[in-house]
């Protein structure tokens, strides 16, 4: 045995892919700590001619505005112009005016906001006909009844689960 005592001053794996505390925009103080100094700074923004092209131009590639809304904030996070409490805050407010944007250029555009709906009721409606067709192809009289039965509570909870679906209050309400 060459070493039997541990080396305590090695570097730790990884220590050269980091940087040091405090070397990033992010870990530092913010440079807009509120939701009006962080409008201030994006409103404006959104006024310039080059970034009203850029935004009709993405939402013309069918990005969703949710998507684009985030991206913009996450960016000002990294940059260190404010914190992620307030990019939160902030991105209805984004998200509004990429909207505006969209309908002044005439944009069909893809809120984001509706890709769940749609998804989970076309998982909802393909499971449904798969459990019709299945009822479908059994001879037997009493368990087709049961499998109607089974379709008529499937539709049920998802009529239910639509009208749910529909009350969602408070800030995660809007994503």
């Amino acid at each position: 045995m060459a070493n039997e005592n541990p080396i305590f001053n090695a570097p730790i794996p990884g220590e050269s892919m980091t940087h040091e505390l405090g070397a990033r925009p992010w870990q530092q103080p913010a440079q807009y700590t509120t939701v009006e100094e962080a409008l201030d700074y994006y409103i404006p923004r959104f006024a310039n001619d080059d970034v009203i092209n850029q935004t009709a131009d993405v939402l013309r590639m069918g990005v969703p505005v949710t998507t684009l809304a985030n991206t913009i904030q996450l960016a000002s996070v990294m940059e260190g112009k404010h914190s992620i409490d307030v990019g939160m805050l902030v991105l209805p407010v984004i998200m509004e005016m990429i909207m505006y944007i969209a309908e002044a250029e005439g944009i069909d555009y893809v809120s984001g906001l509706e890709k769940d709906k749609k998804l989970r009721s076309t998982l909802i409606k393909s499971s449904l006909i798969r459990l019709e067709e299945e009822t479908q192809k059994q001879d037997k009289e009493p368990e087709q009844e049961k499998g109607t039965e089974v379709l008529e509570q499937l539709e049920d909870s998802v009529e239910l689960e639509a009208d749910t679906q529909d009350v969602r209050k408070g800030l995660m309400g809007r994503m």
